[in-house]
């Protein structure tokens, strides 16, 4: 699982032959988009400039600014490969990794148009063997400096690079982050328009939500993503804590200062949480999550587990894409079925 403390694929040892290919390789690109064969892509920019470029946009301190949409990327983590999916924009992608399940079915013919580089994260010198000219990362390990991804030295390769906000160093994720989020991309990539009707239509699915729950009373959730000696959940700061407030709860680690982070069994016992929701991926199956849970006689009194009350999410819902706004409606049916709204069996 790669987003706080992944398990990351070591980089291959650097021979000379891999070495030179990285410096000469930036080289290499310059020559090729000089050939008489880009003429096309050198009068798709000129257009572009037209429509919203230079664009200059500040990611998690870095600032870029961009002459023309990038044409060749290369995307770590699932969330924003979905985020590029739903604007449109497959064909600009070279290579892509990292799921933590299944892409949703309405993108999966496009998905399986892309190139899987690694299964986990690539090396860098699997990074540079697809030519991307921008690499778009969902979690702050995606871009490990100390396993040669790192963005300066992506930068160095002529390879510019985008960072998914949620993982911004001191930065809440209220939902406007997930719509400037998908503006941003879409701005970068000239596609604009397509970001702001999947903004309008994510507005639309909240609000929604929103009606049908206005005179329920919140449910205190406790976030169960792993974890034996302390639990593992979801804190204040990322969008897991806005989607559970979305969708009728309170998150009882909301005082957590960071998207995720380790709680003792003691807090979870103290904070008496009314509802579990168990985060759904990799290897340890929900039942299991679930069996260790109710297992533990630590936690007898919990009222969620006297009342055996789960919900379940996949964790590619409750992290910064584009399926967070239906996420926000499958969690309040699990946790409000007195709304009437169908509720996915936990």
């Amino acid at each position: 699982m790669p987003r706080r403390t992944p398990v990351l694929i070591r980089p291959l040892t650097r021979t000379p032959a891999l070495i030179a290919a990285a410096v000469l390789l930036p080289l290499a690109l310059t020559a090729c988009s000089s050939s008489d064969g880009d003429t096309a892509a050198t009068g798709d920019k000129a257009a572009a400039k037209s429509e919203g470029f230079p664009y200059t946009v500040k990611n998690c301190g870095v600032t870029t600014t961009y002459q023309a949409p990038p044409e060749r990327v290369v995307t770590m983590n699932q969330h924003v490969t979905e985020i590029m999916l739903e604007l449109g924009l497959a064909k600009s992608l070279v290579g892509t990794a990292y799921l933590d399940d299944k892409v949703l079915p309405k993108y999966a013919k496009d998905y399986a148009s892309v190139p899987v580089i690694a299964k986990e994260y690539p090396s860098y010198e699997q990074v540079l063997a697809a030519r991307p000219d921008f690499v778009y990362g969902g979690y702050a390990s995606a871009f490990a400096a100390g396993d040669g991804r790192g963005r300066e030295a992506l930068k160095k390769s002529g390879i510019e690079t985008r960072l998914n906000t949620e993982n911004c160093a001191g930065t809440a994720t209220p939902m406007d982050t997930l719509y400037e989020e998908v503006r941003e991309v879409g701005r970068t990539f000239g596609v604009a328009d397509r970001a702001e009707a999947w903004i309008e239509r994510a507005r639309a699915d909240n609000a929604a939500t929103a009606g049908k729950l206005k005179d329920l009373e919140p449910v205190s959730v406790f976030v169960y993503d792993s974890g034996d000696k302390t639990a593992f959940t979801a804190g204040g700061k990322g969008i897991g804590n806005e989607l559970i407030k979305r969708a009728g709860g309170t998150n009882v680690f909301a005082d957590l200062d960071k998207s995720f982070g380790d709680a003792s069994w003691e807090n979870v016992v103290a904070r008496k949480p009314e509802a579990i929701v168990i985060y759904d991926y990799g290897s340890t199956t929900v039942e299991q999550k679930k069996k260790r849970l109710l297992t533990d006689p630590a936690l007898k009194d919990v009222p969620a587990i006297r009342n055996q009350r789960f919900a379940v999410m996949p964790l590619s819902d409750a992290v910064l894409g584009v399926r967070v706004p239906a996420a926000v409606g499958k969690l309040a049916a699990q946790l409000h079925p007195e709304t009437g709204e169908a509720a996915p069996t936990p």
